[in-house]
């Protein structure tokens, strides 16, 4: 398989990474994960310019334009004839001495790989169940950085109950999943917690909302208690893997009437439209 590694595509087997890297020493780096559908990385600038912000926000200086990047991670599905799967893209501040400083002389490193990956059409199709738990993690969840351990125990936890997300909440404020971000429908009109530091601002969170706009529906970015949660009319998750996924229990208790609701079957349609073919 071919990857990128800073700025060359190679064999996969041709690379190493040194242990002190500050990726794997400190979770000093970034990440992104980025769709491909019928062979091309949907909303792929968006995703770019997400990395370069949190780059900047962490100081890590990327090696390279983001023009490049963009032009090497074309190339690499291209190469591994990607058709339906991932991109993982990956950047630590690079290899030093073991030092919680940011080292003086480090170069980013950039890993990049594809993965088949199947879009997750039963879960669209029948909506998903989830659990409520406390949002531990760190308060600059803007930031798409490898420090993920919160976001971990929380799926895990999930996944222990026999669900498929962790729906957080600070002090009884919803902020989002552990991997999604979260929205509920209430009398017509969409909420959803602000694009602030305690959630990730995610690529396909907007897209969701620019195409509620389209159709109508009134949007508010209002964060919803824990008690709005449960009786909304709609609770949906999204993200660049799980897309529009409709909540059909919480902790056990069933959302509306328990099936995908009509406001989410809007907006999987308009968003299906998006992919390209």
């Amino acid at each position: 398989m071919t990857i990128l590694f800073n700025d060359q595509l190679t064999e996969r087997n041709d690379v190493t990474i040194d242990i002190e890297d500050r990726g794997y020493q400190f979770g000093d780096g970034i990440y992104e994960v980025i769709r491909v559908y019928n062979g091309k990385a949907f909303y792929l600038e968006e995703h770019i310019k997400r990395l370069v912000r949190s780059a900047n926000e962490l100081r890590i200086a990327l090696p390279y334009h983001e023009d490049r990047l963009t032009s090497l991670l074309e190339e690499l599905v291209t190469r591994n004839q990607l058709i339906e799967g991932n991109i993982y893209l990956q950047v630590s501040r690079g290899v030093a001495p073991r030092s919680h400083p940011f080292p003086e002389h480090s170069k980013a490193v950039i890993i990049g790989y594809t993965f088949d990956a199947p879009r997750p059409l039963s879960l669209l199709e029948k909506g998903v169940a989830t659990i409520l738990t406390e949002d531990i993690r760190w308060l600059r969840c803007d930031i798409k950085s490898l420090n993920l351990l919160g976001a971990v125990l929380a799926k895990q936890e999930a996944v222990e109950a026999s669900c498929q997300e962790a729906i957080l909440h600070r002090n009884g404020t919803v902020t989002e999943g552990s991997s999604t971000n979260v929205a509920i429908i209430k009398e017509g009109i969409l909420y959803t917690h602000p694009a602030n530091n305690l959630i990730l601002h995610g690529i396909t969170r907007n897209v969701i909302l620019e195409l509620a706009r389209e159709l109508g529906i009134p949007v508010r970015e209002e964060a919803p208690t824990k008690e709005e949660l449960f009786v909304a009319d709609e609770v949906f998750i999204t993200s660049t893997t799980m897309e529009i996924a409709p909540v059909i229990s919480i902790d056990g208790k069933t959302i509306g009437s328990g099936t995908p609701g009509p406001l989410t079957r809007q907006l999987q349609e308009a968003f299906e439209a998006k992919i390209p073919s």
